[in-house]
């Protein structure tokens, strides 16, 4: 790993398809998390940008969905994940992250901050959504970095500010636990709100569980763009991740993709729908 200057965050490669940011080289050819069959090269091939060009051309749209403050690039940059704060006692956790920090999402942050307490922490699902992690922290004040010590192996950079966490289950604060969710990744991850924002408590599974269109229906996959599904025992065991977890909602990583009550239910159901496609 490269250990970089914060302030030079803004002006390192990002990545165009993925929108993941790399510490500074002298030869950036490829995105290793591109080149990887989960994810793809965009067909007219590796291109690079920063984020300081991304904020120049982008904003970061903030919009309450159903009880969770949600931050997304528009437009559209990169996957097109939305990142999550998510309120707790003296202050927020940031779930997952995005390609550029502008000046008008920090400030927005800082006036919530005023009301509830300032970003404690950022977590991450999972190396697709790493995005412009380190950038971000430096920008809410070095707040540290939650991921997975199984996927340590996927971040370019070396930073004070990174926490690697093990096993199945991390107590992040008394409300915020995460879980370990394999599958998509060896150390894909999610974000369990036991007490919030209604009775029952969510979940934030990041990509291990996707969520369809009709929003009854969820899918558990080893690459989303290249259709590359989960095989049984890698199912096997990400269910068995699953079913111990308490939770009546369920946030997915992209806009208007969220299970609201009995959200449970219906992924055990998507486990079973999913199991029997497989015996065919």
């Amino acid at each position: 790993m490269i250990q970089v200057n914060a302030p030079k965050l803004s002006q390192v490669p990002v990545c165009v398809t993925c929108g993941t940011q790399y510490p500074e080289v002298e030869r950036m050819e490829d995105c290793p998390v591109c080149c990887d069959a989960r994810q793809y090269v965009g067909w007219d091939g590796q291109r690079w940008t920063t984020s300081a060009e991304v904020a120049a051309q982008h904003e970061v749209h903030f919009e309450d969905c159903a009880g969770v403050m949600t931050l997304q690039l528009a437009p559209r940059f990169g996957i097109g994940q939305r990142a999550f704060l998510i309120p707790q006692a003296g202050g927020m956790v940031m779930w997952e992250c995005l390609s550029a920090v502008t000046d008008a999402a920090v400030e927005r942050i800082a006036g919530m901050a005023r009301d509830g307490g300032r970003v404690q922490a950022i977590a991450i699902s999972h190396p697709h959504f790493y995005s412009a992690m380190l950038e971000w922290s430096a920008a809410l004040g070095g707040v540290p970095i939650y991921l997975h010590e199984a996927d340590e192996e996927w971040v370019a950079f070396d930073s004070p500010f990174l926490r690697f966490w093990s096993g199945d289950r991390f107590k992040l604060t008394d409300a915020i636990d995460l879980v370990h969710l394999p599958g998509h990744f060896e150390g894909s991850s999610g974000l369990l709100w036991k007490t919030g924002p209604r009775p029952g408590g969510s979940l934030f599974p990041g990509d291990a569980i996707q969520i369809g269109m009709d929003r009854r229906i969820a899918s558990f996959m080893w690459s989303y763009p290249n259709a590359i599904p989960l095989g049984r025992k890698s199912l096997a065991r990400l269910r068995a991740h699953v079913d111990p977890l308490a939770f009546s909602d369920l946030y997915g990583s992209f806009e208007g993709k969220q299970m609201i009550g009995e959200a449970k239910a219906l992924v055990e159901a998507s486990f079973a729908r999913y199991e029997a496609a497989l015996e065919g």
